[in-house]
């Protein structure tokens, strides 16, 4: 309703009047007001919705001046991960084995909080060090492998979990709900917890950004990320290109060594068959 006001007011005719024009008058306003692109499309949706109502809901003749295309592009930012530095105090910080073992899923396994949550013991192959993801992102499924830190507190967390008939591997383990199954909104209030103690400013999300980061910085194939993070396109995958500074530097200096060496003077001049 708010944001409905804000349009009527500022029309200068009668509301079924209004025209495309009008509209994009409207986003020049809210653009001067310096409104972020984010807030300016909600009002457009709004708006547009309103005029899908009159039309629908109560049979008036009338056209709608919001295209669907009348929408401000949004910025997306880069991925944010944890420095090598960083991601050791973190896990400094971690207390217990459920919460180690949690975290470095995350962190060296690329799992979501959404996954971690729904893990169930029946995906786990410990013995061949790998597990399945069930019904990831996309309803997909999806293979990923268990690095040697976070296989063994894994496997030092199932011996002294909790008798429980739970299938899911994560469980609250205080209060009245111990042996229940731990919620996404509790593995998140831990991650609260030690991104607080070590005064990063983080969430799960930011272990999965880390662990690409890293295995993309360590000469890893970019469409194996792509894998084991479960993206279902190479592009999303590719953005990590662009904060892995470390990588790119790396190929530029090996690459522009070997341009040297070919265009040098001085190179040139002691080539064999030179005067």
């Amino acid at each position: 309703m708010s944001t409905l006001k804000q349009f009527i007011v500022w029309l200068d005719c009668p509301i079924e009047e209004a025209t495309n024009k009008k509209v994009l008058g409207f986003i020049d306003f809210l653009l001067d007001k310096n409104l972020q692109p984010k807030t300016i499309n909600c009002y457009l949706d709004s708006i547009r919705s309103f005029y899908e109502y009159l039309k629908d809901g109560e049979d008036l003749e009338i056209a709608n001046p919001v295209k669907r295309g009348y929408s401000l592009r949004l910025s997306k930012p880069l991925p944010r991960f944890l420095k090598d530095e960083e991601v050791s105090r973190f896990l400094q910080k971690l207390e217990g084995l459920r919460d180690r073992a949690m975290f470095l899923l995350m962190l060296r396994c690329g799992l979501r909080v959404e996954e971690v949550a729904s893990l169930t013991v029946g995906a786990l192959d410990l013995r061949r060090g790998k597990l399945l993801v069930k019904s990831g992102k996309g309803a997909k499924d999806r293979m990923v492998y268990v690095s040697p830190d976070a296989h063994e507190v894994l496997t030092g967390y199932l011996k002294q979990r909790s008798q429980s008939r739970s299938k899911l591997v994560f469980l609250v383990e205080k209060g009245r709900r111990r042996g229940q199954p731990l919620s996404v909104r509790g593995i998140q209030k831990r991650m609260e917890y030690y991104a607080k103690e070590s005064g990063l400013k983080m969430s799960c999300h930011h272990l999965r950004h880390t662990m690409a980061t890293q295995l993309l910085n360590a000469d890893a194939d970019i469409t194996i990320i792509q894998d084991l993070l479960g993206h279902s396109r190479i592009t999303t995958t590719q953005r990590y290109c662009r904060v892995s500074n470390r990588k790119v530097e790396r190929d530029y200096y090996r690459a522009i060594d070997l341009v040297v060496k070919r265009t040098s003077p001085l190179e040139s001049e002691s080539a064999p068959g030179n005067p």
